[in-house]
């Protein structure tokens, strides 16, 4: 059963990380924790369990957590969106715009079919600029279904207008800054 309690007693937050302003929520705090990690991955496989899930992409890195775990408890497949040059078979790529530069997000070129059902799972959502473009990428397998999951959303945080509003989206902790 989901204790949010636990689980918000168990997440670090860092202010001023990775610049002055921001509140960052650490969630490999959760992770080390067993019992919350258990909490973190039961909750998305009940969410999940009877939607056909035929491959979890984790986002690069802290997506691999409990994107392989959760994979693993439904019988998928386990992808990785990765940076740029980690990937050593052929790839399809997709580029982003950050607040300081850009970035892009790449997975294997054999990953995903149409007749795949996708989930892509990150820990955090925030202004979804690097799911967006995982979810462009994914999307250009033209798999049956994509879906979208995270561990926390900041649900004060506003959402860039490439976040894709039609993918059915699942977060186990809504959180806003006045959490921290």
């Amino acid at each position: 059963m989901l204790d949010k309690p636990k689980l918000m007693a168990h997440l670090r937050t860092i202010p001023d990380y990775p610049v002055k302003g921001i509140i960052f929520f650490d969630v490999t705090t959760l992770f080390k924790d067993a019992e919350c990690l258990k909490m973190l991955v039961d909750d998305l496989y009940e969410h999940y369990k009877d939607k056909g899930v035929t491959k979890v992409v984790g986002v690069e890195s802290r997506g691999y957590i409990a994107g392989a775990a959760l994979a693993l408890r439904l019988g998928a497949g386990f992808i990785m969106a990765r940076k740029p040059g980690k990937l050593p078979a052929e790839k399809l790529s997709e580029s982003y715009s950050k607040e300081y530069g850009t970035d892009s997000i790449e997975i294997h070129a054999d990953a995903i079919d149409e007749n795949d059902v996708v989930l892509i799972h990150d820990d955090l959502l925030a202004t979804g600029g690097t799911v967006a473009a995982t979810y462009r990428l994914v999307k250009r397998f033209n798999p049956k279904t994509v879906y979208m999951s995270f561990n926390i959303a900041l649900d004060d945080v506003p959402k860039l207008d490439i976040y894709p509003k039609d993918a059915e989206t699942y977060s186990i902790l809504h959180l806003t800054e006045h959490d921290a």
